[in-house]
């Protein structure tokens, strides 16, 4: 096999996973997928509840940290980012979400044409297989495995807390990927007979096998080959092999970064496209003076309210020795009980104040009480989290490299609650939170307030609480900007201004943040992408419908 290729994917995550099963299903493109990170043979990323104990896994994490945020009382917030085939999708906590409409449409408002909600909904779609069924905003036969919490699957003291919910004044909502988001319901999840559904396991494992997909794993991309303004090759380092050596693989069509909000910038900027005076000041040659790549990041920042309780079960006494042995063996015989379990089994969308038109808090709801000690190791005792975030920050950060060697993390400035509008925002988000916690369905059951406990009242000790204690939600985008401006770091193709054959397909492009979880949309953008790659070499649009291959899997054993 020669180091020649249609086209090459730098970044195995959720957008480069689908990405490649896209651009390979032609037998004539030859499709290389670069990832840094192993293969990801660990027990815990198929186990629904492992997700837990990878946030410091330093073998499949990249375990990024954030510069010291001034907002933050000068903490570095931890950034967990899967290091491994599927990236983040192999490591999150496999909610399904893909944010509102209004979300899309707003970015068709900023110059990118075609991807208003109506236009990216068939990619959405395209891509699920919802368990269920399709609907008019549901796909099935897609690669990605999407379904609903069963009744049986449901802990009491989530019921309750819907209850609770609904008591404040929300309305019971079953599907947040449907008409509206706002409410209190189930979130839809990424798992399937108690295993977890990465980008790896969905949409790469499947067609694996194909003789025209090369899969490079623990090779690092150092820089993008550019020769008279086109992309035409990438430099990377293969960890094990001729002691880590410089290798070169040439892409006949494209290169598309599938890095991340991270990487795609870090990326970019070894490769001379960035801000001309930062990368000179690096000694890095000035191919494109781009200065928006790395800007406009954007995060979701979350707080815990954690509420004691009593007389209900909780993960807390589930996970007891004789409790855990029989969830233990529900697990292994059935793939069921509390190691089923995502991150979070209900959520919350609501607005956090008056004349708000649209949800702009989202809470993560687990029935566990559980925080991380100064060693790092999770704690538990009885009690309940809702955790709440606020959706549509409007404070900005950067990524920026700081030296030439691609092994060395990117400087990372969330800038977290730079804007007083984000303040008040999250301090109204916590007091709702504390409403439901009030309501009468919980009062048989209801506790000592652990977080922020009773002597944070006033709007000044609930912020300073945040300050304390906020961490992200995991949710980064924005630093290479999709727009129209020739300020944006990609046109609306996903095109890099100034230099043909590269494109970025990840959530690095969201010109804002959607509202909500990230790894739907990015799944999108992946499948956006490989349409407008194969309109360029003339293949119909219908025949990039389906990927076939997990589809028929899926419909002799669903429901």
């Amino acid at each position: 096999m020669s180091d020649d290729y249609d086209y090459i994917i730098v970044g195995a995550g959720s957008a480069g996973c689908a990405l490649a099963n896209r651009l390979s299903r032609e037998p004539n493109r030859r499709v290389l997928l670069i990832e840094a990170g192993g293969e990801g043979r660990h027990p815990m990323i198929h186990i629904p509840l492992g997700f837990a104990f990878l946030m410091n896994h330093k073998t499949l994490n990249w375990c990024y940290r954030t510069e010291a945020e001034p907002q933050l009382a000068g903490r570095r917030i931890k950034w967990p980012r899967g290091k491994v085939l599927g990236g983040t999708s192999a490591i999150n906590g496999m909610v399904y979400i893909r944010g509102q409409r209004q979300d899309y449409d707003h970015w068709a408002d900023l110059g990118c044409n075609g991807w208003d909600y109506d236009s990216v909904l068939p990619y959405f779609k395209r891509g699920e297989h919802k368990a269920e069924g399709a609907d008019a905003f549901h796909g099935r036969g897609g690669p990605l495995w999407v379904e609903e919490f069963r009744p049986e699957e449901r802990m009491a003291l989530a019921d309750i807390f819907v209850q609770a919910a609904m008591e404040t004044g929300l309305p019971y909502n079953a599907d947040f990927n449907g008409a509206r988001q706002e409410g209190v319901g189930y979130y839809q999840k990424n798992i399937r007979r108690g295993r977890r559904q990465s980008a790896k396991r969905c949409y790469l494992d499947p067609v694996r096998g194909r003789p025209n997909l090369t899969v490079l794993t623990r090779a690092l991309v150092s820089r993008v080959v550019i020769e008279d303004g086109r992309a035409v090759a990438v430099e990377y380092r293969r960890r094990g092999t001729a002691a880590g050596k410089p290798q070169r693989a040439r892409a006949r069509r494209e290169i598309v970064l599938c890095g991340g909000t991270v990487n795609s910038p870090q990326v970019l900027e070894l490769s001379g496209i960035g801000d001309g005076e930062h990368l000179s000041r690096l000694g890095i040659e000035v191919v494109r003076d781009l200065p928006a790549v790395g800007e406009n990041l954007q995060d979701h920042l979350t707080v815990n309210v954690i509420q004691g309780l009593h007389g209900v079960p909780t993960f807390y006494e589930e996970s007891r020795p004789l409790a855990l042995l029989k969830n233990l063996g529900r697990y292994a015989l059935r793939g069921e009980g509390l190691l089923a379990h995502p991150a979070a089994q209900v959520g919350v969308f609501f607005r956090s104040g008056e004349g708000i038109d649209r949800p702009d808090a989202q809470v993560h709801f687990a029935p566990a009480a559980s925080e991380y000690d100064s060693a790092g190791n999770m704690k538990s005792r009885p009690g309940t989290t809702a955790t709440v975030c606020h959706l549509r920050p409007e404070s900005r950060g950067s990524i920026h490299i700081h030296c030439s060697d691609p092994s060395l993390a990117p400087a990372i400035r969330a800038n977290y609650l730079a804007r007083e509008g984000d303040e008040r925002a999250l301090v109204a988000a916590v007091r709702r939170v504390r409403a439901c916690f009030a309501a009468p369905a919980l009062d048989p059951h209801r506790g000592p307030e652990y977080l922020p406990g009773p002597a944070r009242q006033s709007d000044e000790q609930i912020l300073q609480y945040i300050r304390e204690q906020a961490e992200s939600v995991y949710h980064p985008v924005g630093t290479c900007r999709m727009g129209s401006d020739a300020g944006s770091v990609v046109d609306e193709r996903l095109r890099v201004r100034g230099v043909a054959g590269l494109r970025v397909a990840d959530a690095s492009i969201m010109p804002t943040l959607v509202s909500g979880n990230t790894n739907a949309p990015t799944i999108m953008i992946a499948e956006k992408c490989a349409d407008l790659l194969l309109r360029d070499t003339g293949v119909p649009l219908d025949s990039t419908a389906a990927a076939g291959t997990p589809s028929r899997e899926y419909e002799v054993t669903a429901g």
